[in-house]
């Protein structure tokens, strides 16, 4: 019979580490956290590895310094943060997993209607129709949701109450954004030739 072992508490404070020694620690539980996650860790989750006295935020400045010219990088994504492969390694990471990118096989008009979805969110199929001048098939619906880009949204108050669609947290991760702030502007983007007037 195997004995199982309880396993130590963790000691937050490093007390007996000199100042500098105890940031490096901090700093490397942070990182440990971050790449043990498939989802953003928010900064409640991260505070319970460190000393009550270490600022949260600092570590993860100086975490993000110590990472630079590595092919992972920091960065905020909505509430929390994850350590991901920095975009221009991308094709690297596909040619040599051979990974289908569950962005590649979305449509022009799949992305478009995302896209929509992104600005105009709580946005219903009557205001996606509105803005496309069709009918968007609960198929392209389907696609969205179950990649994780879209949600269901609040029903709307509008006559029948119909359900609303919304861009959800994994919508940022797949897109490098940190909230909907960061998406361009629809003025730029028309600028840039990329929508239509």
């Amino acid at each position: 019979m195997a004995v199982v072992r309880p396993e130590p508490e963790l000691d937050r404070e490093l007390a007996d580490l000199p100042p500098e020694l105890r940031w490096r620690e901090w700093m490397l539980r942070i990182e440990a956290v971050l790449f043990a996650s498939a989802t953003p860790v928010p900064r409640q989750d991260l505070a319970r590895v460190v000393g009550q006295d270490a600022s949260v935020d600092l570590l993860i400045g100086d975490l993000a310094a110590d990472l630079e010219g590595r092919a992972f990088e920091l960065a905020q994504v909505a509430d929390g943060w994850v350590l991901r492969s920095r975009t221009a390694f991308a094709p690297a990471i596909r040619a040599a997993a051979d990974l289908d990118d569950q962005l590649l096989d979305l449509s022009e008009f799949d992305i478009a209607v995302l896209a929509a979805i992104a600005y105009y969110q709580p946005a219903t199929c009557d205001m996606l129709k509105d803005i496309f001048g069709k009918e968007i098939s609960r198929d392209l619906i389907g696609r969205l949701h179950a990649r994780g880009l879209i949600g269901t949204g609040p029903r709307s108050p509008s006559r029948g109450a119909p359900f609303t669609f919304v861009t959800t947290e994994h919508f940022l991760l797949a897109f490098g954004l940190e909230s909907l702030r960061d998406l361009p502007d629809r003025e730029e983007l028309q600028d840039a030739g990329l929508t239509q007037g």
